[in-house]
């Protein structure tokens, strides 16, 4: 059962990326007047073909890594004389048809950002859990309990945020700078961690633990129910639960186990605020699990925020997520050319199909986040300067406009023999790496 949840959201996730790209080409196409023969998602045989007016054929076809679109070339058989070839186009007809492609790839990935901004997304703050003696971070003044607000800059209002800010600092040297603050509080404090050629290399980096960082949620309240047993306890919006009865309370899940575990009990707490300690007495109220089964409820909240934005506010999200994870893609991918990044981490269908079925059972808006991922992922790849992809066709025709006379046909084939081999040993490459991980 699993395995075809996989296959159907590798389905779904590539259906989408496929026809949106290759939309963005038809809809230029259209538009220079070139006549269209096949638009194709999938390649192989065809598993379905609706023709239209114009003669265009809308296929769907057996093997869904892909898709085309199929135009009119000079001396094609049934060419009429009415007919604009391709091949006729001026090349910055042709640039444009190439480019909308990618294109309508990051306008999806925008359009998706702005939607989710504008419905909201609740997610824990990224508060650290403990700091690794001696570690990197540890070394540069970070305490457990702190929320980490900005990565180099980029806001990290969610963990995903803090991930994606130290992947962009992959194979670096210098300095990770962290802006962390105490949950609650205003005032940030700007720490400074030095890495040296930073998981250079490596196939699967552990970027947190690295650091000395753990992204367990701690024990800390962050928010107290009105009329609770833990407001008549007297616990307050951003206390951290140190200890239960005199034992340590490492995080959240354990906080919570011993709560369940004690309905009608009198729990005696050491809580920290605002840099001291109290000690405070919980006596859980005794309430029915799901099950049948009688467990304690304090009445606070996990650390958590709910992130919405206005029509114009999601806009503005859309815009610069979109930017700022294509220029972390471009960035990742440079590192993998110049050796700083494994080019281990480049993944293939079957990683993509884990990674959308995972992250739908996590939730739609998650499940969204990686489909724009991935858009832009297809968007930068398709640019690069390759024949066979987008940007190889730009290559030629922004060549022609250079010399001011159409690319031999002998150079163009041969450019194209070159790309397939290049895309075709990435493909080999990226589905040797998926069967790695899944054995």
């Amino acid at each position: 059962m699993d395995a075809l949840q996989y296959i159907f959201y590798l389905l779904l996730t590539l259906g989408i990326l496929v026809t949106v790209h290759e939309y963005g080409h038809y809809v230029v196409a259209r538009a220079s007047g070139v006549r269209i023969l096949r638009f194709s998602v999938g390649f192989g045989r065809a598993l379905y073909t609706w023709t239209d007016r114009r003669g265009t054929a809308f296929t769907v076809a057996a093997i869904p890594l892909g898709g085309y679109l199929r135009m009119l070339e000079s001396g094609d058989e049934g060419a009429r004389p009415e007919d604009v070839a391709f091949d006729r186009l001026s090349p910055w007809w042709r640039i444009a048809i190439a480019v909308a492609g990618p294109a309508a790839n990051f306008l999806l990935a925008f359009l998706v950002y702005a939607f989710i901004a504008l419905m909201g997304v609740t997610s824990f703050l990224p508060v650290v859990g403990e700091v690794a003696p001696e570690s990197p971070a540890y070394r540069a003044g970070m305490s457990a309990g702190e929320e980490i607000v900005r990565v180099d800059g980029r806001a990290t209002p969610q963990w995903m945020d803090v991930g994606m800010g130290l992947a962009a600092r992959l194979g670096d040297t210098g300095d990770i700078r962290i802006d962390a603050r105490w949950p609650g509080a205003q005032a940030v404090r700007s720490y400074a961690i030095p890495v040296q050629r930073w998981h250079e290399g490596e196939e699967e980096p552990h970027l947190l633990d690295s650091l000395g960082l753990s992204a367990s949620l701690p024990a800390l309240v962050g928010a107290v129910y009105d009329g609770s047993a833990a407001q008549d306890a007297g616990l307050e919006t951003w206390d951290r639960i140190v200890a239960v009865n005199g034992a340590p309370v490492a995080g959240w899940s354990e906080w919570v186990d011993v709560v369940r575990a004690a309905p009608g009990e009198a729990l005696s707490m050491r809580v920290t605020r605002d840099g001291r300690e109290a000690e405070l007495t919980l006596v859980p109220e005794a309430t029915e699990a799901v099950d049948g089964t009688r467990i304690g409820f304090a009445g606070v909240a996990a650390p958590a925020r709910t992130i919405r934005s206005g029509p114009l506010g999601a806009l503005a999200a859309g815009a610069r997520e979109t930017w700022a994870n294509t220029v972390l893609t471009l960035g990742l991918f440079k590192k993998m050319v110049a050796g700083l990044v494994s080019p281990k981490n480049l993944s293939g269908p079957i990683m993509i199909a884990k990674v959308a079925k995972d992250s739908a059972d996590t939730g739609w808006r998650s499940f969204l986040g990686i489909l724009a991922l991935l858009s832009i992922s297809l968007g930068v790849v398709n640019l690069l300067p390759i024949p066979i992809l987008d940007g190889g066709h730009i290559l030629f025709a922004t060549a022609e406009l250079a010399t001011r006379r159409p690319i031999s046909a002998r150079v163009q084939a041969v450019g194209l023999r070159m790309g397939l081999f290049v895309v075709a040993c990435m493909m080999m490459l990226a589905i040797y790496n998926d069967v790695s991980r899944f054995l």
